[in-house]
Order: structure tokens, then C-alpha cells, then sequence
């Protein structure tokens, strides 16, 4: 099999407008050193709306890194 890249990291998007997190996507860290912002559909608000970007850090879903 191929060896997965650690360059792109998951990030979690998160609604202006009802603080929710509904999207998950990766993002290249070493091209993109900013936050993204994206507007998308936020279905609780339902309304289109902006989306930043944060940590996906939930503490259960982490995938630790492989030793070796």
C-alpha cells in the first residue's frame, strides 16, 4: 500500500452564525498557512453562511501518528 502524506491535515469548519460544526475537510499546511473561509449551507440556521476554520480536535476521533 501507499504511504499516506502527513502534510494535509483535517480541519474542522465552523458556522458564524450558530457556532456549529458541520464540516470536516483537509487542508495542505505547508501551502496554505492561513485560516480558510468558506461559505456553505449551514442546515441548523438555514441560511447560507461564512465558515472558519479550526482544530478538528474532538479528543476521541485524533489519530495518533505511527512510531518508525
Amino acid at each position: 500500500m501507499a504511504k499516506k502524506s502527513t502534510k494535509r491535515k483535517l480541519v474542522g469548519l465552523v458556522s458564524s452564525l450558530s457556532n456549529h460544526r458541520t464540516y470536516y475537510t483537509t487542508k495542505n499546511t505547508q501551502n496554505t498557512t492561513d485560516r480558510i473561509e468558506l461559505k456553505k449551507y449551514d442546515p441548523i440556521a438555514r441560511k447560507h453562511a461564512v465558515y472558519t476554520e479550526t482544530k478538528k480536535s474532538l479528543g476521541r476521533n485524533e489519530v495518533k501518528p505511527r512510531k518508525g
